[in-house]
């Protein structure tokens, strides 16, 4: 069982190098190339794309094939998809790239949490899915770091060649190490939807998309908010990153820990409370660079503490399309990503400093908790009660 977590665990590690290292590699890329840093910035989107494109048409099409050899097929265009990106010399290619690359990331997710929830013990499945995710919090305290420093001392391109040879292992160590695993519930692909019918799915998708997005409102523009409110130097601001990620691996590791003595639901209602009043906090102590920090670490803390227990919540909720919930999820999220960075951006469109991105982030996470709140009275309702004829 731990060999099998180690393998999805790695496995978020690449999908996580890819979607936030672009970020430490924009200015290089942009020269390299000869675009524009906005341009480059393209780059970002693009990923998502693929993501909310491939995340659903992976998961309805896989049906027919083992977990094991769609985490292998899963893998294998995350290969191609960063090896398209290394080679790339025009804006096309380089876009082409980025979708392809990020086609298997929503997907990835559902497998892996469907692999999990059939291996793990009772009451253990949160756990296990939160170590799956440690990956991508890894990934942002030290592959993200390592990535901008490959392309500074050497190039951008190193960085993503880098990504693709580490799938190639990834691909090794999943089937080594990952049983091959049939998912015997299945159903017709119209039959896959069903649980759309039902309001509960939706109140998850709201408190992910929304609770992605209050962080990202803020986090977005964690650089200039940290020098321009908070009076950091930009010399700090790499220590400030790997601060972030630190919260990010914390709060995953947290969100485990919690998981035995508390149900996801609750889990991820207190936590989104957290954020929300850290968020509201940081507009009003943003100058104080202690508070700033101490804010900054649990906003990110709480990020990650909300992802494994809103898989969950998903899978519990997506019966007859589990893949295609927690696919569905990571949309979501996604989604969250870009809706909170216009928010965010659309308070210094208006002529507010910078301090007033947290007022935007503050309520999105609020009505991320608001869905979460809502979606709990749902299921406090008693089930209809029909009386035989």
């Amino acid at each position: 069982m731990k060999k099998v977590i180690l393998s999805l665990a790695l496995g978020t590690f690449g999908l996580g190098m890819a979607e936030f290292g672009i970020m430490g590699v924009l200015t290089e890329l942009a020269h390299n190339v000869g675009i524009s840093i906005p341009t480059a910035g393209h780059m970002i989107s693009w990923y998502a794309f693929g993501v909310v494109i491939g995340a659903p048409v992976i998961a309805v099409f896989s049906s027919r094939f083992s977990l094991k050899h769609i985490l292998i097929f899963l893998l294998a265009l995350c290969l191609i998809g960063n090896a398209m990106f290394t080679l790339s010399s025009s804006y096309w290619m380089l876009a082409a790239g980025r979708l392809v690359s990020g086609f298997p990331h929503g997907a990835f997710f559902g497998v892996g949490a469907i692999i999990l929830s059939k291996l793990a013990k009772p009451g253990k499945v949160t756990a296990a899915v939160a170590g799956m995710i440690s990956g991508m919090t890894v990934a942002n305290l030290l592959g993200v770091p390592l990535g901008t420093w490959l392309s500074q001392e050497f190039s951008w391109r190193y960085t993503f060649l880098l990504i693709a040879v580490f799938n190639a292992l990834v691909i090794a160590s999943v089937i080594f190490w990952v049983p091959n695993i049939t998912d015997a519930s299945k159903r017709k692909l119209r039959e896959q939807f069903h649980f759309l019918k039902s309001p509960a799915p939706w109140f998850i998708f709201s408190a992910t998309l929304f609770g992605n997005a209050g962080v990202f409102a803020w986090f977005s523009y964690i650089k200039p908010f940290m020098m321009t409110v908070a009076g950091f130097s930009e010399g700090n601001m790499t220590l400030i990153m790997m601060l972030a990620g630190l919260g990010m691996v914390s709060g995953n590791l947290l969100s485990g820990r919690l998981s035995g003595k508390h149900s996801p639901l609750s889990i991820a209602i207190v936590t989104d409370l957290v954020i929300a009043l850290s968020l509201a906090l940081l507009f009003v102590f943003g100058a104080d660079k202690a508070a700033s920090l101490g804010l900054a670490f649990v906003c990110c803390l709480g990020l990650f503490a909300l992802s494994a227990p809103l898989q969950i919540l998903l899978l519990q909720n997506a019966k007859g399309g589990e893949m295609l919930g927690a696919a569905g999820g990571q949309m979501a999220f996604n989604l969250g990503s870009a809706v909170g960075a216009y928010c965010g951006g659309m308070m210094l469109t208006m002529g507010f400093a910078y301090n007033y991105v947290a007022l935007p982030a503050a309520l999105l996470s609020f009505f991320a908790m608001s869905s979460l709140l809502l979606y709990a009275r749902l299921k406090q309702k008693p089930a209809p009660a029909f009386s035989s004829l």
